[in-house]
């Protein structure tokens, strides 16, 4: 089923079961503290998650290497000593450590982009700002 097919079919649903779909804003519940904005940059939330996507990668750059060392001296006895296992032991460690390395990258991922998010906000705010201004300032000089 192509792309154009499933958003079809998920907006066919949505309509049948009388769901308004608006993809720019979330109504605020009252009392919520929500300004009622539809964009919100909770800047705690996000650098916290941050923080636990690095502290998670420096953990997973030396726990996930643990037992590399003793796996690489067992594999290397097995296969000494004729067992086939010894090879398939040393194919084990080095899906292991691949997958280990696509972890650490992963969460050096977040961890950047969520630190780029939170110092670009400002600047790409001040933008927007200052085009929607210009832009309704042309709109009277005209």
């Amino acid at each position: 089923m192509s792309f154009d097919e499933e958003w079809s079919a998920a907006r066919a649903t949505a309509a049948a079961a009388n769901v308004s779909m608006r993809l720019n804003h979330v109504p605020v519940e009252p009392g919520s503290g929500g300004s009622g904005s539809d964009l919100e940059l909770n800047q705690d939330h996000i650098g916290a998650i941050g923080t636990e996507a690095y502290k998670l990668h420096s953990r997973l750059q030396t726990d996930g290497k643990h037992a590399a060392t003793a796996t690489g001296e067992a594999a290397g006895a097995l296969t000494k000593e004729g067992f086939v296992s010894g090879a398939a032991l040393l194919k084990v460690n080095a899906v292991w450590e691949s997958q280990v390395k696509t972890l650490v990258a992963a969460c050096a991922n977040v961890s950047n982009g969520l630190n780029y998010s939170l110092s670009s906000h400002a600047k790409d705010e001040e933008q927007l700002h200052a085009d929607f201004t210009t832009s309704a300032i042309d709109k009277f000089l005209k």
